[in-house]
């Protein structure tokens, strides 16, 4: 089980949680716990590094900032307690978490397992700190941000849990954003695929590293709200949902329609910028040029075009890329336009993602035309497009995002009834 930031933010909401936790081990289950910090406390800890040394050393800064999971471990040990349950607190280097040195941003190695299990099995409840892990010179390292997710997946797969709950402000996937359309719906099951594509392009849901591994793992992850009442019952009765395998969701679905499944959620992100080079000299290695000095100043590029010039002696470009690299992108570009051979940099920081996924794209011809033409009638202008084998993007102005989804949600049928 996993309960994130907010559903830590102080003692009240701890009580709520070791209830949570505690209807589980009633259940009979063996239970280990993966907690993030109070809501704010991380930021509140990484300020406390900049102030001290704008320059810091991540490896200093990671035993600050990895304290925050320490204290809400520590508290839910000592609330699951008083409730009467056996429970005690795992830190990352007591288990330990194997990580690299990378700090800041490390990748778990592999999870020493036998003092939990034993632990485990003799009823007692494993509250573990996410985020944090041990290095190979035997330092604390954290995981990057949202990193609790990973810890979560993480420890259930060396576990070999039968699933991994994670808790938070939500109750489950939907078919989109429910603050932008109110018909939207509720998944019971979502492919790691589908998620890993919604996570990417703007899904708040679950971190995409936690998506990845529960997929490479075969890890089933269940969302659920820790924000439920005290009389709730338990987890696994509760409609959240279930994101798993390919091969199981054939299974559950065996019998049903599954032409309603052909979409499985609609997404927004306003957090891409656009960048058009005109008239780029169009010959071999032209595209490397650009992107090359953009991939070793660690600059991801998403959608990209290519425009043929009518002379055929020159093209434009344009591509977009995290509007937070925006600054970056155009100070690297204006940087190598000489070697590049552009004439004209222009950027749009004011435009939008729209995604439509889902793994039924993979069988079923005219999933982006119903996208293209139910824009076209609203009169959206699409400046961009990419696609995946689940997954096609367009990029819009931002002004007419959710327009754009709610659009796009009723041409897929996804409307609650």
């Amino acid at each position: 089980m996993k309960f994130g930031g907010t559903s830590m933010a102080g003692t009240e909401r701890i009580r709520r949680v070791a209830g949570i936790v505690r209807r589980q081990q009633e259940a009979g289950h063996e239970v280990a716990v993966v907690v993030s910090a109070m809501s704010g406390e991380t930021d509140r800890l990484v300020n406390f590094c900049r102030e001290a040394n704008a320059l810091y050393d991540p490896a200093e800064y990671d035993v600050v900032v990895a304290s925050g999971e320490q204290v809400t471990a520590g508290l839910l040990a000592l609330t699951l307690q008083a409730l009467g349950c056996r429970a005690r607190s795992w830190l990352g280097w007591q288990l330990p978490i194997h990580t690299d040195d990378a700090y800041a941003k490390a990748r778990i190695g592999g999870i020493d397992t036998d003092a939990i299990r034993a632990s485990m099995g003799g009823g007692e409840i494993a509250v573990i700190p996410g985020f944090q892990g041990l290095s190979p010179e035997g330092r604390i390292t954290t995981l990057g941000r949202g990193g609790s997710d990973t810890s979560a997946v993480a420890v259930a797969a060396a576990l070999k849990a039968d699933r991994c709950d994670i808790y938070t402000d939500v109750d489950g996937v939907y078919t989109t954003d429910p603050r932008i359309v109110a018909k939207a719906r509720k998944l019971k099951h979502v492919t790691f695929e589908e998620m890993l594509e919604l996570a990417s392009v703007g899904s708040k849901v679950l971190q995409t590293r936690s998506v990845s591994l529960a997929m490479k793992e075969n890890v089933r992850v269940q969302v659920l709200s820790s924000f439920i009442d005290d009389d709730a019952p338990a987890a696994d009765t509760l409609p959240g949902t279930m994101i798993v395998s390919e091969e199981e969701l054939a299974e559950i679905q065996k019998g049903a329609d599954v032409e309603s499944q052909l979409i499985t959620g609609i997404a927004a992100d306003k957090n891409e910028a656009k960048v058009i080079l005109t008239r780029v000299p169009d010959r071999p290695g032209a595209v490397a040029t650009i992107f090359g000095p953009l991939a070793a100043a660690n600059i991801n590029v998403d959608m990209i075009i290519q425009n043929v010039g009518r002379e055929h002696t020159d093209t434009d470009v344009t591509f977009t890329v995290p509007a937070a690299d925006l600054a970056r992108t155009q100070a690297v570009l204006e940087e190598a336009q000489g070697a590049i051979g552009y004439e004209k940099l222009t950027t749009d920081a004011k435009v939008a993602k729209i995604s439509v996924v889902g793994v039924g794209m993979r069988s079923h011809a005219g999933v982006a035309a119903t996208m293209f033409k139910a824009l076209a009638d609203r009169g959206i202008n699409i400046q961009a497009i990419s696609t995946s084998e689940i997954k096609t993007s367009v990029l819009i102005d931002a002004d007419e995002t959710e327009l754009a989804v709610r659009v796009l949600h009723t041409a897929y049928g996804l409307d609650a009834a």
